[in-house]
């Protein structure tokens, strides 16, 4: 019997008249997405439904700085990236009498660069940044001819609309304002190859032949301090990784490098007085704050697994085919754990108040000041065993 992918057709979605049409004449499309790496991440999945419903389209980005790396070391739909204007959203912008975006040098800096986006002239421009209260505005300074996003009740509307709800799966969410403008899903979960380049050498650990233990990734850190498994637990797996024989590196940016430090010291000590720490052991180093993206990039490229919180180099490995264990506050993981489990593991952390104060904590809720792990109940030795199925048996 034969067998045909599925064919999905948008328009079955919207209740309105033209909602999931493509749209006529589109040449050059925008699409806005500020924030990490991982909110990129979330987005390639859309994009690519994108660049493939207007195949002779050019596709710029609309982003930070991180994206800019990002797309300098993978191949990737997005042609070129507009790193936006710090204000853009007003969460920058100065204050004054005249409201966040009265004023001085970063409003003149904002006004520049609205000038030249409009002068992009974009026949598409895609809000996937959020529920639009603060980039919908910014999307109708930029005087495109067609505009499709998120829209809170209280956002200004775009000329297609989806109502934002905070707990959807982002990749998901995405997928959904891509079908907008007519764009069918072509991927369901992120997909990003490294350009050629040399091997990163990070730490001394290189690719070793098939067969032998290669290197095992470990990112401690996450923007969102809820979301930090503690480095004791993180040094117990990668001294139990070093034990097997894996090279482990520890990267992260300079915000992560103490915690990189701290886990590679308390993993020495842990593996001290074990045979396998004077014979066969792998090598721990801790590269965070040092390293470029694109080293990252190619060492998770061919890396053995990774391990983690819920943040940008989880959601970077997935994209890159590299298996990853992880672990995720309960509500998050409605809107960011990988919908695959053959090669990704989840653990997840289910408090949902602070062990400080007892004040509730939920997703798209307020939350107090107390910068504590809510994932410390996860098990060290799950999270190996999870971790296990990836390693030369």
């Amino acid at each position: 019997m034969e067998t045909r992918p599925i064919e999905i057709d948008p328009r079955r979605f919207w209740p309105q008249a033209g909602y999931g049409d493509l749209f006529p004449d589109v040449r050059r499309i925008g699409v806005l997405r500020g924030g990490g790496l991982g909110d990129l991440i979330f987005a390639l999945p859309a994009i690519a439904a994108l660049s493939a419903a207007y195949p002779g389209a050019s596709l710029t980005l609309l982003g930070s700085d991180v994206h800019r790396s990002l797309v300098a070391a993978c191949d990737t739909e997005i042609e070129d990236v507009e790193v936006l204007a710090d204000g853009w959203d007003g969460s920058a912008a100065p204050s004054g009498p005249g409201g966040p975006r009265s004023g001085g040098r970063a409003n003149d800096g904002l006004e520049a660069a609205v000038a030249r986006l409009r002068g992009r002239s974009f026949d598409l421009l895609v809000q996937l940044h959020g529920g639009g209260r603060q980039s919908n505005p910014f999307v109708h300074r930029l005087g495109a001819k067609h505009t499709v996003g998120c829209a809170t009740p209280e956002a200004a509307k775009l000329e297609r609309s989806l109502p934002y709800q905070v707990s959807q799966p982002e990749v998901l969410r995405w997928l959904e304002v891509a079908s907008l403008a007519g764009a069918q899903p072509v991927v369901l979960e992120p997909v990003l190859k490294a350009k050629a380049r040399p091997s990163a050498r990070l730490g001394g650990n290189e690719p070793r032949p098939v067969g032998q233990p290669g290197v095992v990734v470990v990112h401690p850190g996450a923007s969102d301090p809820r979301r930090r498994w503690p480095a004791g637990s993180f040094a117990q797996v990668v001294a139990a990784v070093a034990r097997a024989g894996y090279d482990v590196t520890i990267v992260g940016g300079e915000e992560d490098a103490a915690t990189a430090e701290e886990i590679r010291e308390h993993a020495r000590v842990l593996l001290q007085g074990s045979a396998s720490a004077q014979r066969g052991a792998g090598l721990v180093t801790a590269t965070a704050g040092r390293s470029a993206l694109a080293d990252v990039v190619s060492l998770l490229s061919h890396a053995t697994a990774f391990l983690g919180n819920d943040s940008g180099p989880r959601h970077l490995a997935q994209a890159l085919g590299c298996p990853t264990v992880a672990i995720f506050w309960g509500p998050n993981a409605i809107n960011a754990a990988p919908f695959s489990r053959a090669r990704h593991g989840i653990h997840l952390g289910w408090r949902t108040t602070c062990p400080v104060c007892g004040a509730a904590s939920a997703l798209g809720t307020g939350r107090c000041p107390h910068d504590v792990s809510y994932v410390d109940d996860v098990s060290p030795e799950a999270v190996y065993a999870d971790l296990s199925r990836f390693l030369l048996q």
